[in-house]
């Protein structure tokens, strides 16, 4: 036992028995929620998980997005193509299911151009420009020149919907309960998890005639989920359970 006085809190931000196969790493990482801390989660899907299966009563922080993000103002923009989030290195993200759905749409769609960042990216058999890791600067102008955006999360949802949506760029995602509980955005584009379904959300984005218009809304409906929103969730639990 650690003989150190005091309350312990944990924050998880993701489902991290997930990361691993069924064994060890799975087993271990689960033990990790039956410690006793005071658990906060980014987002609410993953409190209601750790308190359906491990019966933690956990507080949660919705998410926000950083202001670099932001339309400068609310005069649209020159739009084409897809932004890709890929990142090869990380399997909860779905390189492979994205490089798949990317080459249906990119066969159907040849003149539609795809921008692919977050990393190297092994060869690939369509035209794309590859950018790897950027500032935030530089993704939020990328964003802002996508129509659509491919963004795939198989454990807790990712950030890069809702930077997206701030951006003006309509995100497609694959549907899963815990991308709808954490994201809650009707300008959210959800498809099913295989590559014809994927690539034909993103033509119904790329090629929408109101796609100005919806660009314009999909900013405004994040405008309000601030990170200082979720440090003030952080700080209300550290003083209520440290001194109430």
């Amino acid at each position: 036992m650690d003989p150190c006085a005091g309350k312990r809190f944990y924050l998880v931000q993701d489902f991290e028995p997930w990361f691993h196969p069924p064994g060890s790493l799975a087993a271990l990482a689960e033990a990790t929620y039956r410690m006793g801390f005071h658990t906060i989660t980014a987002g609410r899907w993953l409190a209601d998980v750790l308190y359906d299966g491990f019966g933690v009563a956990a507080d949660a922080f919705d998410f926000g997005t950083d202001d670099v993000y932001r339309l400068a103002d609310d005069t649209p923009r020159p739009r084409s193509g897809v932004v890709f989030h890929a990142r090869h290195d990380t399997p909860r993200r779905a390189y492979e299911l994205g490089i798949l759905a990317l080459e249906v749409f990119a066969r159907q769609h040849p003149d539609v151009p795809i921008v692919l960042y977050g990393g190297d990216v092994p060869h690939v058999s369509f035209p794309h420009r590859g950018v790897g890791v950027v500032t935030p600067t530089e993704l939020a102008d990328w964003y802002r020149r996508s129509r659509a955006g491919l963004s795939l999360s198989f454990t807790n949802a990712s950030l890069v919907p809702h930077e997206m949506l701030a951006a003006g760029c309509i995100p497609v995602v694959n549907d899963a309960a815990h991308n709808r509980r954490v994201l809650d955005n009707d300008h959210i584009r959800y498809a099913a998890s295989d590559p014809h379904s994927l690539a034909r959300a993103l033509a119904e984005v790329v090629h929408d005639t109101e796609g100005d218009r919806r660009a314009v809304e999909a900013s405004r409906s994040v405008i309000t989920r601030q990170w200082a929103d979720a440090g003030e969730v952080a700080r209300h639990v550290l003083e209520r359970e440290l001194w109430w």
